[in-house]
């Protein structure tokens, strides 16, 4: 975060060294020496620091790229000069209605339950003494959820926004379905382990086995769903999902406050029914990055490689890509078609979206960004 726009080329003092780009970024300038902050101590401060020349800074440090959280958006924002290349990440009116991890969410049949809730007490212990007014969401219970072996289960789908005006989004290809613990059944609406499928909630069941976790990968999940219900079903599914990606999007575009200092990545939750037809429960956007397992470990680690290389601090990106990584870009300004649509005779617009499928990244990525690739030796 440069104060002065004569940052200029110094060396290791802290300001940035620049080069012009003639290559890969199209002229931009390209930058090797990335000043970042980050908030958070899990998953994607061991991304960052392992990633080459980027170098962390603490305190009151200037700094290039910054993953903040809310309370440094809300004070410092309006109020802080950005060079032109400075991205932090989040939108600038970032909000979540919900708490994370299954906290405050529970089931009720009538609307007097409610009241009767409330005289209980049984409130989230940090909303008992609270005296302003709680704000809830009320939504319709899925009673016909899709079982796996008795489990009812969610989908966990990421999403990163770049642009909201004009909209432009990334798709990424892996995410995981998460299951719950105990069997399915309306009989108690009370019991958290059979209805709510956060991993927060799960592993503090009884009988949780942090061997087996919880989740499934899209890919085992897409290949369950197709050689049990056909290809053409799955992909009308996977499409309609799409389409809950988008709309939601554009249903908000008026009111994020869009910055090209600004990203965004979004983890949605989808919950299919048993006639094979997406919901969207919610969209959080700061999903959680903290790791359940060692596989859980390598996806988050892949997801956010693949949203540096898209945010590409670096500048050498074209910005003619269709798939960065994992990342396929499914909205451009309008719908963004894949390249393999065509069939004798004319072409087949078909969605460049690949949720669920083979991720074919390393391949990918060797030819994108072969300069940033050392082979050893």
């Amino acid at each position: 975060m440069n104060r002065s726009k004569a940052a200029g080329n110094k060396g290791p003092s802290g300001n940035l060294r620049l080069r012009s780009g003639s290559g890969p970024g199209g002229g931009r300038e390209q930058r090797n020496y990335i000043r970042f902050k980050c908030v958070l101590s899990n998953t994607l401060l061991d991304v960052l620091r392992q990633r080459a020349g980027w170098v962390e800074v603490k305190d009151e440090g200037e700094w290039d790229f910054y993953w903040c959280d809310i309370s440094w958006l809300r004070e410092n924002f309006g109020y802080t000069y950005m060079d032109e290349h400075v991205r932090v990440s989040h939108f600038r009116n970032h909000y979540e209605v919900a708490r994370s991890q299954g906290k405050g969410i529970f089931l009720f049949r009538k609307l007097k339950d409610i009241m009767e809730w409330r005289k209980d007490g049984n409130r989230a212990d940090d909303s008992k003494d609270e005296v302003t007014v709680e704000s809830y969401v009320v939504q319709r219970y899925i009673e016909n959820p899709y079982l796996i072996g008795g489990r009812k289960f969610d989908l966990r789908v990421y999403v990163l926004v770049m642009s909201y005006v004009p909209l432009k989004a990334w798709l990424y290809r892996d995410g995981f379905a998460r299951f719950s613990n105990t069997r399915f059944s309306l009989t108690s609406i009370d019991d958290h382990f059979i209805h709510l499928t956060n991993v927060a909630v799960q592993k503090t069941a009884p009988d949780y086995d942090p061997e087996k976790g919880c989740k499934w990968l899209l890919q085992q999940l897409r290949q369950y769903m197709m050689a049990k219900h056909g290809t053409e079903a799955v992909e009308m599914l996977f499409r309609d999902m799409d389409n809950i990606f988008i709309k939601s999007l554009q249903s908000v575009q008026t009111v994020i406050i869009n910055d090209k200092h600004c990203f965004e990545l979004y983890g949605y939750d989808i919950l299919i029914d048993t006639n094979l037809k997406p919901w969207l429960l919610e969209v959080n956007a700061s999903p959680s990055l903290i790791a359940s397992s060692q596989e859980d470990y390598e996806l988050k680690c892949r997801l956010l490689e693949d949203t540096m290389h898209v945010v590409d601090m670096e500048g050498r990106l074209s910005g003619k890509e269709k798939q960065i990584g994992g990342f396929d870009l499914m909205w451009n300004d309008g719908p963004v078609y894949s390249d393999d649509g065509n069939f004798e005779g004319g072409i087949s617009l078909i969605a460049n979206t690949h949720l669920g499928c083979i991720n074919d990244r390393k391949k990918q990525l060797w030819h994108l960004f072969k300069p940033l690739i050392t082979p050893k030796k």
